[in-house]
């Protein structure tokens, strides 16, 4: 039989004393819910029509211990009133002034104007679009001296690597060409008297779209449903190979070659360009040439004006005078689209952003949200006065930190 083995003394103490029994492990407590303090100004741009929040979602984030301030009339283009907003627990705030001044976490649709950029806080956090290629050079700098935290909407990405407000937007704009494009048809706007669709013992109208992008597919699935012929050009393989796959084999697909692209717009009722660059200006791929080649009352709409425009003629228009004739050929060539329809373009702003400052609220604090979203911090161009963002940093020559970094060295 084996002996047991000798126990030190010392270690017999210890035991006895309880200090080597099991000990319950100290674990990291996570930080409580904070309370936001979201400021929503009235939109000063130019036909700025949309509002971040709707009034169901402001109701959902007052319900979970959150503050929003929305200043009077702001969401009144999107046919919100302030009863709505008050109905759903919002304080209204009669100055913009009193939201800055109040809030911590301002949102916006349009980025800030001049004016605004004075009424900016110390150490906000802004949500807004950027258009940075639209902006004055200083611009970022005045926010950079007030420490901001600072987050474009278009480069915010979601868990599939997709910009879910560039997403949701071109998903919108695409369906609502198709539906200006028809009005411009019909006698009432002075067109050719067309319907846009197709109608038993009549030719169908053909719909040309140059782009096979999110707007391009979401404009020929609206003109499929009416019933157009519809042909889409496109030098992307892998996209003319998913627009056929998600909308059926009726779809003409090509890649751009001037001769197939020149038949096409001859024979067309509508053009759709829906052209997008990555970065810089929109690449003309419809000259003047081929515009006077296309049928009198024929129509255009250019949703690549934003960036310079994809047809040679197309000049920028608004949407109180939207249209104008070149060649005979109808153009519309409003840069934001999606205003025109500001209630339902409100609503897809509202889905994307009241999960995320939900989020931060249950994360505590906004750096920690930061840290456990990674699909959130993509759209994070300023962090407290640093500039993360690397294309804003080039273009306005400012000194670039990574945000990866930046959010690691707080550990």
């Amino acid at each position: 039989m084996n002996k047991p083995l000798p126990v030190d003394p010392a270690i017999s103490r210890l035991a006895q004393q309880g200090i080597l029994m099991p000990q319950e492990s100290l674990l990291e407590i996570k930080t409580s819910n904070q309370n936001l303090f979201i400021g929503i100004p009235k939109e000063t741009s130019f036909q700025e029509n949309r509002i971040a929040l709707v009034p169901e979602s402001v109701a959902l984030l007052v319900n979970n211990g959150h503050q929003v301030m929305i200043e009077t009339n702001a969401g009144k283009n999107a046919n919100f009133t302030d009863t709505d907003y008050s109905e759903a627990g919002a304080q209204i705030a009669y100055t913009p002034e009193e939201v800055y001044k109040n809030a911590k976490l301002i949102l916006k649709v349009a980025p800030p104007s001049e004016a605004e950029l004075e009424l900016v806080q110390e150490k906000q956090t802004l949500l807004s679009i950027l258009q940075i290629a639209m902006q004055p050079r200083d611009f970022v700098s005045k926010l950079r001296t007030k420490k901001i935290t600072a987050l474009a909407y278009e480069y915010m990405r979601d868990e599939t690597e997709v910009l879910p407000v560039i997403q949701a937007m071109s998903e919108i704009v695409g369906s609502t060409s198709i539906l200006i494009a028809a009005e411009y048809l019909s006698n009432t706007m002075s067109g050719k008297g067309e319907l846009l669709g197709g109608v038993t013992g009549i030719p169908p109208t053909e719909v040309v779209i140059i782009g096979a992008g999110t707007v391009g597919e979401y404009a020929a699935k609206t003109a499929l449903g009416l019933g157009a012929t519809v042909k889409v050009f496109d030098n992307n393989l892998y996209k003319l190979r998913r627009i056929q796959k998600n909308l059926g084999q009726q779809l003409y697909t090509s890649t751009i070659v001037p001769s197939f692209l020149m038949k096409a717009l001859r024979t067309a009722d509508v053009a759709i360009g829906a052209i997008h660059a990555k970065e810089g200006r929109t690449p003309v791929i419809v000259s003047e040439e081929m515009v006077s080649e296309m049928r009198f009352g024929s129509v255009i709409i250019d949703v690549s004006i934003d960036q310079g425009g994809c047809f040679e003629t197309s000049e920028v228009t608004n949407h109180t005078h939207p249209v104008f004739r070149k060649y005979g050929v109808i153009h519309y060539c409003v840069p934001n689209i999606a205003s025109r329809v500001a209630r339902t373009a409100s609503y897809a702003l509202s889905n994307i952003f009241t999960p995320i400052l939900i989020n931060i609220g249950d994360e505590g604090r906004l750096d920690e949200f930061l840290w456990a979203h990674k699909t959130v911090r993509s759209g994070i161009y300023l962090y407290k006065g640093t500039v993360t963002n690397k294309f804003v940093s080039e273009h306005c020559r400012l000194p670039y930190r990574d945000l990866n970094l930046l959010m690691a060295s707080r550990i």
